[in-house]
Formats: C-alpha cells, structure tokens, sequence
C-alpha cells in the first residue's frame, strides 16, 4: 500500500486541476485512514496506465494514470511533441476540440506544451466539428493535428485524436507511429509535467479555415435545389454551426431542428449514449418528424465526423438506416458520378461493411479495397474516390479530408434527395432500384458489452478453438482467422455457404465485442428473414456454456 500511496501523491504533486486534485486527495486520505473500498479505487485508478494507441486516447474523465485528465494530457502532449521533433525539421500542430467537459482545457494544455517545445502551434477558435480539424491539417500543411473528442462514448468519457499530416497525409496514426509516440509518452510521464515547458506563443485561428472548410464542402451539392422536409439533430454535440452555414452556402433547405439538442451540452441529458445508433437516440427527432411529416432525419454524433439516417416505411413507422444502407446508397450515387465523368480509383470499406461496395466498384469500373476496421486505414487508401465503415462513417470528398466526415456525407446525402426528386423519385425508389441492380443484402450487429476485459479474449479464444460450422442453418464455408493472415489482426471471419457472413471483432473504443452480420437473399424480404434467423442463431449459440453462456 505504501508503493501505491507514494505513486497517487506523486501524481497529485503534479495535477493542475482543482477537481482531479480533490478527488485524488480524498481517495489518499480514506486509503491512509483504512478504507478498504477506498484502497481499491485507488488501485484500480493506478492499475497500469490509459494506452495511446492508434485511437489516441480514449477513456473516463478521472484522476489518475488510467482516466483522462489533465496529467495524462500533459505527458501524452509531451511525448508526442517529442516525436514530431524528430518527425520533422520544422515541425507544427493543429489543435481542435469539440464541446465535452474538459475538451477545451485539453487542447489549450497541448497548445502550450507545443508552444514550449518549440512547435509552431494553431489552436481551432472555439469548438468545431472533428473533420474541420481534419481539413486544417491539409489547410495549414501542417506536421500533424489534434483532436480533443471522444465522439459518441458516454458522457463521462474523453479522448484525445492524433492525426499526422505532411508525408503522412493527414489521417490517424496508424502502426509503427502509436508505438514509437507512446514510448516517448512513457519518458514523459517518469518525470514531471511541472518540468515540460509552456508557452503562449500559439496561434489562436479565426474563421479563415472554417470557411474555407464551408465552401468547399458546399460545392458537393451540384443538383438543381428542391422543396426537401428533413429534420435535424446534433445530438448535443458540435455539429449544427458548420452545417447550417454549409447549407446556406450550397443553397440548401434548412432542416427543421431537435431544440433540445441542438447546441453543445457535455452532459447529454436527453440521450443515454449520444450515439445515433443506440436505441432511443433518435426518439425526439422521430417525435419532431412525426409533427413536420417530414420525410426522413439526418442526425451527426457529437463530433460531428458521422451521420445517421432515419426514414419512415410505408405505415409511417421510423427506423435508422444502417450504416450499410447509406454507404451503399452514397458510393452508387457518387460512383455513377465519377463514372460519368471518366474518373478512375477505389472504392473502400472496412472488412466488417458491406460487401454489396464491391458489386458497386466492379459494375462501374473502379477498384475495390476492403481495410482493416477504422478509418485510419480508409484515409490511407491511395486514389480513394469514396470510403466507408458501417458504424455511420463516410468519406466523401477525399481531396478535403482523410477521415470520416459527417457534415460532408449529409451535404452528399441532400444532393443525392436532390436528384432523386429531380427525377420524380424517393428514397424508397432508389432502394428498390439498388436492390434489382445489385441485390438485396442486409445487415445486423449484436455488441456485448462487458465489465471486465479479459471476457472479450475468453469469447475470442473460445470461437478460435471451437469455430462454428453452422450459423442460421447455413453450414460454414470458409473461417478466417486474421490474426493468421496478413492482417494481422483481432477479426474472425465466417463465409456461410449462402453468400452471407459473420464477422466478429473487439472494439477498439470501448469495452464491448463486435458481431457483425451481413445476409444475402433473393429480396429485401428473404434478405430480412436470413437475417432474423441469422440474429437469433448467433445469440443461442453465444448462450452456450462453450462461449460463456453471453447474455445478449
């Protein structure tokens, strides 16, 4: 116990927060007085610390080693600042933050700290959406950039977004970079942030690069304009500003708004998770809708680098479009676009999105390019014309951006509306349309979240040891095991005999395991009954002892 009070009073010696100090000292103060329950929150808040990784960082807003706070920021600033000295001769940084707690005192301690080390730093005017940082990058040509965000985790979460710019590109880190910016980090972090140098010398932007972010993505919209009845949600986050003025800008019909959450609000009080895709996100955009009679619902996450699509069927019931669904909507409608323009190059997604891509980039003549899981990779794709994941995340405009880029994806969206109307058609039309063109593929997605991580290596090793042969009555074509392939990675891959698949994977933001299902039939209504079966057999078999008994 001694060792682990010594280690908290060191890190407290340091802390800059009036309110991690006060937590951390009231937890040493009851450990000091006995207070076993006290003791083992200590621990746990010192049990090793928040890995950087290819995600950055991303965790719970607490004291301590292993939650985001303004310590760990200071020595991940650190440690990267060292990095980009040796990445570059004249090295420089773009520094960006949405609305969560805290966001803002993060992105000025870096701005600072890079400052100190001699970086030449900007720092975003107030909170903007994610890919307005990732455009300054391009914009400034700079070295690499930050994000202060931890997109659609819960409300107590915050994380921290490194992406690297010049040679690189402008996306995220991707391996060796984590590895080596991490090292340097641990450096930092055995010493003192009191020692790392500061200084005010940094560039507070103004609007220049947001509007110029504005314009360029305006000019996704090339349909005639049309009477469009749509509502909007930002879901409590960042994304309303830079979208109302990228519709003004490109002529667009302003949508009718969720009130309640429409401007930035850490707490998230009308939403459990603020991630569009968990249930009940969209209830009170569904209510608005239902009012407006309007005919569909474009949602952000609160960074603002996804989009959620909802529309009504026929009895005027609303669901969520999947993130499949609106993927392959975009990559045809733009894939047709580029086509007739004579444009060549790839069209990409991860390997857990729809395989429906693939049909659309053979039929029009462009390659097709199937990642590893994140947008990391997708950036990375050279002569990318489109990309994107099922979890809401497109790039539509990969000259501007290489990362995800919700308020670009909803302007493509509109301009997709616009055509369809211009050509007497909906949404539902276009379905139809896809689906005698490329088939009917659906797709589904059970997550199991769990408590304590070591759950998601027992399941892996289970499905290792024991692969599945059969899955919804269709027998296992082919397995796949990517740690054993090139990839290199944590996926698991079931091929059913139908066409359809499985694939299962760890999240690599939260504490959940990954099943991701992709049917195939001869309709859209087969296709939804291989799926039903398909869902209900991959829950029974996880309710097996052999795979943990699950409750999912």
């Amino acid at each position: 116990m001694t060792t682990l009070l010594s280690i908290a009073q060191n890190w407290l010696n340091q802390d800059p927060d009036a309110q991690t100090r006060e937590e951390l000292s009231q937890l040493i103060k009851a450990t000091e007085a006995g207070n076993a329950d006290a003791e083992k929150e200590l621990a746990a808040r010192f049990d090793g610390r928040l890995q950087f990784g290819t995600a950055g960082l991303r965790g719970r807003l607490q004291a301590g080693s292993m939650g985001m706070n303004r310590v760990l920021v200071a020595q991940a600033a650190g440690g990267l600042a060292e990095y980009l000295k040796g990445y570059d001769k004249e090295p420089s940084i773009v520094i960006g933050y949405d609305g969560r707690k805290n966001s803002d005192v993060f992105a000025r301690d870096t701005a600072e700290i890079m400052a100190g080390a001699g970086i030449k730093a900007y720092l975003l005017p107030r909170k903007l959406p994610t890919p307005v940082l990732a455009y300054a990058i391009q914009y400034f040509d700079t070295t690499a950039g930050v994000m202060v965000t931890a997109s659609h985790n819960p409300p107590e979460d915050n994380g921290y977004k490194v992406y690297l710019g010049k040679a690189n590109g402008g996306g995220q880190i991707v391996s060796p970079a984590d590895q080596e910016i991490a090292a340097l980090i641990d450096k930092v972090a055995a010493g003192n942030i009191g020692d790392l140098p500061r200084s005010q010398d940094f560039i507070t932007l103004d609007d220049e690069v947001v509007n110029a972010y504005i314009d360029k993505t305006a000019t996704l919209a090339k349909e005639p304009r049309a009477e469009i009845n749509y509502v909007y949600t930002a879901m409590h986050g960042v994304g309303y500003e830079v979208l109302s003025k990228t519709l003004t800008k490109a002529g667009l019909a302003q949508p009718h708004l969720v009130q309640e959450q429409i401007q930035p609000d850490g707490n998230f009080p009308t939403v459990n998770f603020p991630n569009p895709e968990e249930k009940g996100a969209l209830d009170l955009a569904i209510k608005l809708a239902k009012e407006k009679n309007a005919e569909f619902i474009i949602a952000n996450d609160p960074d603002a680098d996804r989009l959620a699509v909802a529309v009504p069927d026929a009895q005027g019931n609303w669901k969520a479009l999947h993130g499949n669904v609106v993927g392959c909507f975009l990559g045809w409608y733009l894939a047709k676009q580029n086509h007739a323009q004579g444009k060549t190059g790839v069209l990409a997604c991860s390997l857990v999105s729809s395989p429906a891509l693939a049909e659309i980039a053979k039929k029009y003549g462009f390659e097709n390019e199937e990642t590893l899981t994140g947008f990391k990779y997708i950036g990375k794709v050279q002569n990318l014309v489109f990309g994107f994941e099922e979890a809401l995340g497109y790039l539509v405009d990969p000259d501007k951006v290489r990362d995800k880029d919700g308020i670009s994806a909803a302007i493509a969206f509109l301009d997709l509306v616009c055509y369809l109307k211009k050509e007497g058609k909906t949404l539902a039309d276009y379905a139809d349309e896809f689906t005698k063109e490329f088939g009917a593929y659906v797709s589904g997605q059970i997550s199991i979240r769990v408590n304590d991580l070591s759950e998601i290596g027992k399941l892996m090793t289970a499905l290792r040891s024991s692969p599945l042969t059969e899955v919804g009555g269709f027998k296992v074509a082919q397995f796949l095991d990517h740690t054993k392939t090139d990839r290199q990675s944590d996926i698991l891959v079931f091929v059913l005999e139908n066409g359809s698949r499985l694939i299962v994977r760890p999240s690599g933001t939260e504490p959940k395991i990954k099943f991701y299902l992709d049917a195939r039939g001869t309709d859209p209504k087969n296709a939804d009954e291989v799926l039903a079966q398909f869902d209900e057999s991959v829950r029974a078999i996880l309710r097996q002892p052999a795979y943990g008994s699950q409750d999912c």
